[in-house]
């Protein structure tokens, strides 16, 4: 409460130049109640720590800008403000990026100068505190997120050479990026393709060559909504058509799946042997079956059906993969 106070001076006092008064210590402290001494104080916090370019005019016995264009920050931060801003610094790690994590890291530098509670905080002590790891996602370059980011904001359309590991091809696109998804790690912008006539999932690191696209690109008023187009391509959130899915894990992976959300609306049953059923809604079976695997004998999917020998199947193509070994005998 007490930086609020104190800030609330701050703004009295910083448009009481902007509007040409020339205030200074006497009328600050005469305004506010408070000694002569402190108002000098304060002043003399906005010019060190705020970076006020005020110079004292004699003629005028009060204060004035020296470069007009200055502007006061928007807010005092307390404490709860505070935590929040440096956990999504962080959270920022992901971004690949150096330029806007630079930039940020500046920001906060300024921002954590002007914090002034009894308990100090640096950006130094904060990585040592809270960091993020992400692995098994896609390499993404700085540069192209960046342009990819420019032209989001600016709603302008880019060219770009995209690489598919599917069939191996390359092929060029003229794309209006339309919003920018983190998934798992891995950078993708939902965007507008001319080729295909529709929104399109662009991985962030197979973009090849980026560059502005001189077309005009209209998204069509048809167009499914970005919501519905996430909801429907990640994940096993999704689509129109829905299969339940029961997965049963054994007593030794039941206790870290127990803490595990893998879907709003899913359904926890714990059995009497101590294993654990799952149950939620699904429209794509790929990454659900991908889960499954990982957790190997530990999981058994119950149903449907249709999944049950999707897995079945995958494992059969390891068997003969693994199944034989040199020197193996048993043939």
């Amino acid at each position: 409460m007490a930086s609020k106070v104190i800030y609330e001076r701050f703004l009295w006092f910083y448009s009481q130049v902007k509007k040409g008064m020339y205030p200074n210590a006497a009328t600050m402290a005469e305004h506010f109640e408070i000694s002569q001494k402190t108002a000098q104080r304060d002043i003399e916090f906005m010019q060190d720590r705020l970076f006020a370019p005020l110079v004292y005019v004699h003629a005028k016995r009060g204060y004035a800008f020296e470069d007009d264009t200055y502007e006061l920050p928007a807010s005092w931060l307390n404490a709860e403000e505070l935590t929040s801003l440096l956990v999504s610094f962080r959270l920022a790690s992901t971004v690949p990026d150096s330029g806007m994590k630079t930039k940020l890291r500046s920001f906060l530098g300024q921002v954590l100068s002007l914090y002034t509670h009894e308990v100090p905080v640096s950006l130094e002590e904060l990585g040592e505190k809270v960091s993020v790891k992400n692995i098994g996602y896609s390499m993404t370059s700085g540069r192209i997120f960046q342009q990819i980011f420019d032209a989001l904001l600016h709603g302008k359309p880019l060219a770009i050479e995209y690489y598919s590991p599917h069939n191996d091809e390359s092929t060029a696109r003229d794309i209006l990026p339309l919003h920018l998804l983190s998934y798992m790690g891995t950078w993708h912008i939902i965007a507008f393709c001319v080729l295909r006539g529709g929104l399109r999932d662009f991985t962030l690191s197979r973009i090849r060559k980026i560059e502005p696209s001189s077309r005009d690109i209209a998204v069509p008023k048809s167009t499914v909504s970005i919501k519905d187009y996430i909801r429907k391509n990640f994940g096993i959130l999704g689509g129109a058509e829905t299969h339940e899915v029961c997965i049963r894990f054994s007593p030794g992976a039941a206790p870290w799946i127990a803490e595990q959300v893998w879907h709003p609306e899913q359904k926890v049953k714990r059995e009497p042997d101590g294993s654990l059923s799952l149950s939620f809604p699904a429209a794509d079976f790929r990454e659900i079956k991908r889960e499954v695997l990982k957790y190997g004998s530990q999981v058994e999917v119950i149903s449907p059906e249709a999944l049950r020998n999707e897995v079945k199947e995958e494992i059969e193509r390891m068997i003969s993969l693994y199944g034989q070994f040199p020197g193996d005998d048993t043939r």
